[in-house]
């Protein structure tokens, strides 16, 4: 079995496809650039993955951000405002200092979603 050199707590995952931050199809934007560059610039990358998807779906739903870890996957969808992004990598900091994922913000309650239904 291959195994990383890193101990990883788990990977955030930013759909910016077809539908999610597609502007000029009157969808919010999603930061991407700026979500990279804060992720560099709060040395989590090493603990926890981050990446930009093409497309995660479901694309009836905007903005989607999937977070694997080893327990499972949580859906968020319709993440449409700037900081609710920021909310998401200053937990991601909180969970790098815990070495483990902590729950998520209440704010994101109602954001999870099941997509398999």
């Amino acid at each position: 079995m291959l195994a990383t050199k890193r101990t990883v707590i788990g990977q955030m995952i930013v759909c910016q496809g077809c539908c999610c931050g597609a502007t000029h199809k009157d969808r919010p934007p999603v930061p991407a650039d700026w979500l990279k560059d804060e992720w560099r610039r709060r040395g989590l990358l090493k603990r926890f993955q981050f990446t930009v998807s093409g497309c995660v779906g479901p694309c009836d739903v905007p903005n989607v951000v999937v977070v694997n870890s080893e327990t499972g996957s949580k859906w968020l969808g319709h993440i449409t405002q700037f900081n609710q992004y920021r909310s998401l990598v200053d937990w991601a900091v909180h969970c790098v200092e815990a070495g483990h994922l902590i729950e998520l913000p209440r704010e994101f309650k109602d954001h999870l979603m099941e997509p398999w239904r």
